[in-house]
């Protein structure tokens, strides 16, 4: 399913505690989003194909669930207008107006648009086979994670410093829309998603942010755009 916007419409928006510690290092890993909806047909493939993809410990998979098709009978229980601009802004990025789902996106620069599964398995591939650049580590204490990162060569431009908490599974079974009838379970439903800092990359970055809960953390260091996604690391 695609959503065609018009640039007319305005839409594009430049959008510790007591407990254990746990500390985690980046391996290579490569970030897969998937922009999808209870109340799209074409979805279900591709949310099963996410379920294979959160398996593999070389991939943090993200389901991020947008509410433009809420509208044709079936309001999605995941969705969040801000997945929505997101997924706007990735296009915007790329000099397109067209959103569609399922579409997903690889290291924050390869779009597939519909269910494609041996495409986005050559492409994630082709991203663990690159040097990487950036370096990073978490550590939890409690509600606390601090996020450090050293970059060689050094960057040339500011990135991101983004927390994203998802759940990791949940069954819905769907009572109106194009879907209904079935019983669906998604994977890695992301929760929230926040930019808790930016980074120069020139120097060491040390940073301290709060992450209440039971949910998992991810944290993505991406260039603005959104554009590529330089490291990524995951608490669970």
């Amino acid at each position: 399913m695609r959503q065609f916007v018009s640039a007319m419409c305005g839409l594009w928006f430049a959008c510790a505690g007591a407990g254990h510690a746990q500390t985690v290092a980046s391996e290579p890993v490569v970030v897969v989003e998937l922009f999808t909806s209870q109340g799209c047909s074409s979805c279900p493939p591709a949310d099963a194909f996410l379920q294979h993809l959160a398996r593999d410990p070389a991939v943090i998979a993200l389901a991020l669930h947008v509410d433009y098709w809420d509208y044709i009978g079936w309001a999605d229980s995941f969705a969040d207008p801000r997945f929505t601009e997101r997924q706007k802004a990735y296009a915007h990025a790329a000099g397109s107006r067209t959103i569609y789902t399922p579409q997903m996106i690889v290291e924050g620069q390869d779009r597939v648009e519909g269910h494609q599964p041996e495409l986005v398995e050559d492409l994630i591939r082709s991203h663990l086979a690159k040097a990487h650049q950036v370096r990073m580590s978490l550590s939890r204490n409690g509600t606390q994670v601090l996020i450090t990162a050293t970059a060689n060569p050094p960057l040339h431009d500011e990135v991101r410093v983004q927390l994203v908490r998802y759940r990791p599974e949940q069954s819905v079974t769907i009572g109106h829309g194009e879907n209904e009838g079935q019983t669906l379970t998604y994977s890695n439903i992301v929760t929230s998603w926040q930019v808790v800092g930016e980074w120069s990359g020139t120097e060491p970055l040390s940073l301290q942010t709060e992450a209440a809960g039971d949910d998992p953390v991810v944290v993505i260091l991406q260039q603005d755009g959104p554009a590529d996604i330089l490291a990524a690391a995951r608490l669970d």
